[in-house]
């Protein structure tokens, strides 16, 4: 049996994770933190909150503090997520007077369901005409074990819930046997798409320029300024006039940056 998280020990946590990955926790997380930790740490073999913590301040355990990363961090996603966001990219790149490559950006791509999303949007209107086949899309998350995933590009059948049967059968390859309820992506798709990991809190540089940037749905866990750097970091790899979607819960960020909204969610950045 665990012990209870103290007061003291969940600070630790706390500080950790935003001295690290930027991640902020109030005190109202406290019972969430405790949670997900609990099992891991029994697990393990250790008997205490405080121990753990020991465990994540030692830089030789960088495996197990990555693991900890996953268990504090939700993941939730879903195929086309926000379909509003959809078909105004669609609609953007459809008004485009040339077919010159498209960088894509997925910037919290958790299992990669929004960056092949958007491979499924784009590869439809590649069949159409309307962009050439030179489109490419990154997806980076700070989580290695969603990264992973996201690379195998195998996703159960329920997530894919609002994905048209058209693009099924033309994307996805159905399991079955053992794999019966789940679907991979196909080889023309994953071929335009890559995975690696980022951390947003940092510093990064070698990035872009993109032409459309997703960063939705991970500011919940930042502080305000923590928010508002991560945010104008991202829109400086997005060249001007590019398009830029935020999840509609999280409401506007006041970057430096200047961008024009669109619809909820959805902004321009000014040139």
């Amino acid at each position: 049996m665990v012990q209870a998280l103290s007061d003291a020990t969940f600070r630790r946590v706390s500080e950790i994770m935003y001295e690290s990955i930027g991640l902020s926790f109030s005190v109202s997380k406290k019972p969430l933190i405790s949670s997900r930790l609990a099992s891991r740490i029994q697990k393990i073999g250790l008997s205490s909150f405080e121990a753990y913590v020991d465990l994540l301040e030692d830089h030789a355990q960088a495996a197990e503090f990555q693991m900890a990363v996953d268990l504090l961090t939700t993941n939730e996603t879903y195929f086309f997520r926000e379909p509003k966001h959809y078909e105004l990219l669609e609609q953007e790149l459809a008004s485009r007077k040339s077919r010159a490559p498209v960088s894509i950006w997925s910037a919290a791509s958790s299992f990669g369901d929004e960056a092949y999303s958007t491979a499924m949007l784009l590869s439809d209107m590649q069949r159409k005409g309307q962009v050439g086949p030179d489109w490419s899309i990154l997806g980076t998350d700070i989580s290695h074990r969603v990264l992973l995933s996201a690379t195998e590009a195998v996703y159960p059948q329920d997530r894919l819930r609002h994905v048209p049967p058209e693009q099924l059968r033309r994307y996805c390859l159905q399991g079955e046997g053992p794999a019966t309820g789940q679907v991979m992506m196909q080889e023309s798709l994953r071929s335009h798409v890559r995975f690696g990991q980022l951390n947003l809190a940092k510093s990064f540089t070698d990035l872009g320029p993109f032409d459309v940037v997703f960063l939705r749905n991970v500011l919940i866990y930042f502080d305000p300024p923590t928010k508002i750097a991560v945010v104008d970091r991202v829109l400086s790899t997005l060249r001007p006039g590019g398009l830029f979607f935020m999840g509609t819960a999280e409401g506007r960020v006041n970057c430096a940056t200047p961008i024009k909204p669109i619809i909820p969610g959805a902004y321009r950045k000014v040139a």
